[in-house]
């Protein structure tokens, strides 16, 4: 909503009616402010919609309804409806136009002393009076419609400000000014179709809420004996949303399945609720930017992967350019994705993921490349003596480095704020008053960790809370609560934060995948009985398979009806008798979009397999023109690559002492790959090797006494083909206690003690990314 008078949000409702028109009055939480707007019920077809433009008192706003009462005793004077909170907007099927309201509301939290607010209940009221209402208005797929409308929840995990943008980070509300229509239109407003007739015709947003998806908590916690708040906001798109098997990959504007944004605030408790200090964090997940698809199937509970060519991988580039103009450089990628597979489909994926990375990379400025990084979590997860939540929190320690965080002052003026002063500025809410405020960022976060796995639901949010754990000790050091920037994985503040992350974990898998989320990796790290982690792992296996086998389509339709991606029209089929969601996008008028023939998806007779639109195998298919680059290698020892060829740039490695002047053009004692290696690689579709733009964390934790076909599976990481590359140093990851036995001398260990030094390895980690080389794990 925006600003009234004075800083003034219309906050509480009272509906009335006539025979001919609906009486909306709206005041403020002060009972100062009041407002009238008028709806008629006398169109049968249209909305027809008129705002009061005088502010009343509350004496003159009773006087003005006894007067609305009176001239229209004869029709049955005016009656009270309902109460509510706020419009959520106006749909239109096949017939009149329904208002959808809020009944019921439930304070979930504060920001800055702005209340953030769920659903408690809502209501869908029809527009016309009876003796106008159109006959299709009780037809069977008009009714049906309705239905699907309604069995879209709002009381679950939708929530709303009045008076603050929660469908935008605090960074962009601090740099970003913009209100009414432009905060309406950004990716994570859900009702934005709802809310658009009304907000055309009034060119105002003072009587309806920005609905977000996605999820949010708020906790006070405490730490070395200080209280401090805690905000958890996780935001999904409505751009490309749907369901599991529904939505997959990037559309053809580069818009990914599941992609939600995480924020995590943090600020100091005090009495009035307004903090001296705030700081926030963003973190990313989406679907792997690929044009990518997989059909339900009521026989296979891991359906068929089929791959669509995308030529120059056009919508994978417009996705990062896109996650570029929001975050900024770097863009930081976490692949989880598995590494080798007998039946391979998810390493297919990333073979073609590594490929686009690399593709994209080519054309942009060595400031501005892509940071890939892999790491098989599912292959990690399960070897002995491996701690995946403590090798993450390195790497996340280690990001943490590139990107920054937010982290504000904040003071209090009773004094106008000069627009031209150049800093951030915000609205403070002390008392029922807003009070003009200074934010002067002391840092700002740059970039974005993008993390993925295949449904960005289990394995995402493991390492989103690893990266949320290395971020929270950041944030509470920067507000002066703890004396070290780091939280032992076995702190109680950590099992605090697992479980925020672990509800969010479980509201995110609900929403797209059906299900809670495999918390394996949770359970073990506070040591619950594995048999019963087992049972709960594998129901909540079956209850995703049978939701996403026998009723993710009707959700994908109520979706598709709520966003606007469908609207019915009389003569043209009803949405329930298309076709799959999955192979085309739905016309807005009620008819197919002209893309429909040209989707069409052959299908593959094996199972497990991924095709190409063309049938062709993912290696037959070009990248460029030009596409003699080398990609990553996802089975791979550090001993097997190969001796530098004449179009593979010069390399020069450092002891653990580095020696500038030490020059190895050849590497000797380093065999070629093996012919079954070079021919498991070629079906996967790498070119062959020669340089790469990829760091590759398979090797994070590792043994000398692995067995062959572990070691046959292992990764070499090495960086973006620059002319001349010079690696400033090569580091690597050992579990404590275990040892990479069998690797050159060149390779460089770290003890224990070493690792627990974060900003040695994140001086090293930055030149990587800001000279490139190669960097062993």
């Amino acid at each position: 909503m925006e600003a009234m008078r004075g800083g003034k949000f219309l906050q509480k409702f009272r509906l009335y009616e006539t025979r001919s028109k609906f009486y909306l009055v709206g005041r403020d939480k002060s009972r100062t402010l009041w407002r009238v707007l008028k709806i008629d019920r006398l169109e049968s077809t249209d909305l027809g919609i008129q705002e009061d433009p005088t502010s009343y008192t509350e004496n003159e706003c009773q006087e003005l309804l006894w007067r609305i009462h009176e001239g229209n005793r004869l029709t049955g004077g005016l009656k009270f409806v309902t109460k509510c909170y706020g419009i959520i907007g106006f749909m239109k099927f096949l017939g009149p136009y329904y208002m959808v309201i809020i009944t019921r509301r439930r304070k979930v939290g504060t920001i800055c002393g702005h209340d953030i607010y769920s659903i408690g209940k809502s209501e869908m009221i029809a527009i016309p009076c009876p003796i106008v209402c159109p006959n299709v208005a009780n037809s069977r797929d008009e009714n049906r419609y309705k239905r699907l409308l309604c069995s879209v929840d709002l009381t679950k995990d939708f929530f709303f400000s009045y008076s603050y943008n929660i469908m935008r980070s605090l960074q962009k509300n601090i740099n970003d000014k913009n209100t009414g229509h432009v905060v309406y239109e950004t990716m994570f407003v859900w009702n934005e179709f709802l809310t658009r007739a009304m907000r055309n015709h009034l060119k105002n947003t003072d009587w309806t809420v920005a609905l977000v998806h996605g999820f949010f908590k708020q906790s006070k916690l405490s730490v070395s004996g200080k209280d401090f708040w805690l905000t958890l906001i996780a935001r999904r798109s409505r751009h490309f949303a749907g369901t599991r098997f529904m939505k997959r990959g990037v559309n053809e504007k580069g818009r990914v399945a599941n992609d939600v944004e995480t924020e995590q605030i943090v600020f100091e408790d005090t009495p009035d609720d307004i903090p001296s200090q705030i700081t926030s964090v963003v973190q990313h997940r989406g679907s792997i930017p690929l044009v990518w698809f997989q059909e339900t199937s009521r026989l296979n509970i891991r359906p068929e992967i089929t791959l669509k060519s995308d030529v120059d991988y056009k919508a994978t580039r417009l996705h990062f350019e896109n996650l570029v103009l929001r975050y900024g450089n770097p863009i930081v990628i976490l692949n989880l994705i598995k590494t080798r597979e007998k039946k391979p489909r998810e390493s297919l994926l990333r073979a073609e993921f590594a490929k686009a990375i690399h593709y994209i990379n080519k054309g942009l400025p060595d400031d501005k490349r892509l940071k890939f990084l892999h790491m098989d979590l599912s292959k990690l997860s399960r070897r002995k003596g491996t701690n995946v939540l403590g090798l993450l929190n390195k790497v996340a320690s280690d990001v943490l480095e590139l990107t920054d965080l937010l982290h504000c002052e904040i003071t209090i003026s009773s004094k106008p704020l000069d627009a031209s002063s150049g800093q951030g500025s915000c609205d403070i809410k002390i008392n029922d008053d807003f009070c003009a405020a200074t934010m002067v960022p002391l840092l700002l976060q740059k970039g974005v960790l993008r993390t993925n796995c295949i449904d960005c639901l289990d394995r995402t949010n493991v390492a989103q809370f690893a990266y949320g754990l290395a971020a929270l000790g950041r944030q509470l050091h920067v507000l002066k609560l703890t004396e070290e920037p780091k939280i032992d994985l076995h702190d109680p503040l950590a099992d605090d934060l697992m479980d925020f992350y672990e509800r969010m974990g479980d509201t995110l898998a609900i929403q797209y995948g059906g299900s809670a989320a495999h918390n394996k990796i949770f359970c073990e790290q506070r040591g619950q009985w594995k048999a019963a982690t087992q049972s709960q792992e594998f129901l909540r296996t079956l209850q995703r398979y049978y939701n996403n086998a026998y009723t993710d389509p009707e959700k994908q339709d109520a979706i598709n009806v709520f966003l606007g991606h469908f609207q019915p029209q009389q003569g043209k089929p009803p949405l329930w008798k298309l076709d799959s969601d999955q192979h085309y996008n739905i016309g807005r008028q009620g008819t197919l979009s002209e893309e429909t023939g040209s989707r069409f998806i052959k299908r593959s007779l094996s199972d497990g397999n991924i095709l190409c639109e063309n049938s062709a195998p993912v290696s037959d298919r070009n990248v460029g023109e030009n596409n003699t680059a080398s990609e990553l290698l996802p089975s791979q020892q550090l001993d097997d690559i190969r001796e530098p060829t004449d179009s593979a740039p010069e390399i020069y490695m450092c002891e653990t002492n580095p020696c500038p002047s030490t020059k190895y053009s050849t590497m000797p004692g380093r065999h070629s790959i093996s012919e079954e290696r070079q021919s498991y690689l070629k079906r996967l579709g790498y070119p062959e090797l020669h340089s790469s733009n990829f760091l590759d964390l398979d090797l994070l934790s590792s043994s000398g006494n692995s067995c062959d076909e572990e070691a046959f599976e292992r990764s070499s990481i090495i960086h973006s083909p620059l002319d001349g590359i010079s690696v400033g140093s090569t580091t690597t990851y050992s579990e404590p206690g275990h040892n990479d036995e069998g690797r050159d001398d060149t390779d460089l260990s770290r003890s224990s003690s070493q690792l627990s030094d974060s900003r040695d390895y994140s001086d090293r980690f930055a030149q990587w990314v800001a000279n490139g080389g190669m960097l062993c794990y």
